[in-house]
C-alpha cells in the first residue's frame, strides 16, 4: 500500500516538473496567437503536448517490437504497482523529453563552431 502510494506520488511529482517545463518552453518561443481565435491555457497545451508525445513513442515502440518480434511481458510488478511496460517507458521518456532538450540547448550554447 505504501509502496504504491509513494510510486503514484513520484510519477505525479514527475509530471507536474514537465509540464513545468513545457509552459517555461512554450513562454520562452513566445508564439503569437491570431487575433480573433480562442486561446488555450498553457496548461492545457502542455499537458495535450506531453500526452502526445507519450502517445507517439508508445505507437514508435510497439511497431519495433513487432518488427523485430520481440517478447515483452503483458505486465511488469514495480513494487506493488502492475504495469504495462511500452506504456510506462513511453510516458518516461515523455517526461524526460523537456529536461533533455533544456540540456541540449545548454550544450549548444557552449559548443564552438
Amino acid at each position: 500500500m505504501v509502496g504504491s502510494i509513494f510510486v503514484g506520488l513520484l510519477a505525479a511529482l514527475l509530471v507536474v516538473f514537465s509540464i513545468r517545463e513545457r509552459i517555461r518552453i512554450k513562454r520562452y518561443r513566445k508564439e503569437w496567437d491570431a487575433i480573433g481565435e480562442s486561446k488555450a491555457s498553457p496548461i492545457s497545451e502542455s499537458l495535450a503536448g506531453l500526452v502526445g508525445t507519450a502517445g507517439g513513442i508508445y505507437l514508435s515502440l510497439v511497431m519495433l517490437t513487432t518488427f523485430l518480434e520481440i517478447d515483452v511481458p503483458s505486465r511488469v510488478n514495480v513494487s506493488v504497482v502492475s504495469l504495462e511496460p511500452m506504456a510506462a517507458i513511453s510516458f518516461l521518456l515523455a517526461i524526460i523529453s523537456p529536461f533533455f532538450n533544456r540540456f541540449m540547448r545548454g550544450l549548444k550554447r557552449f559548443t564552438f563552431r
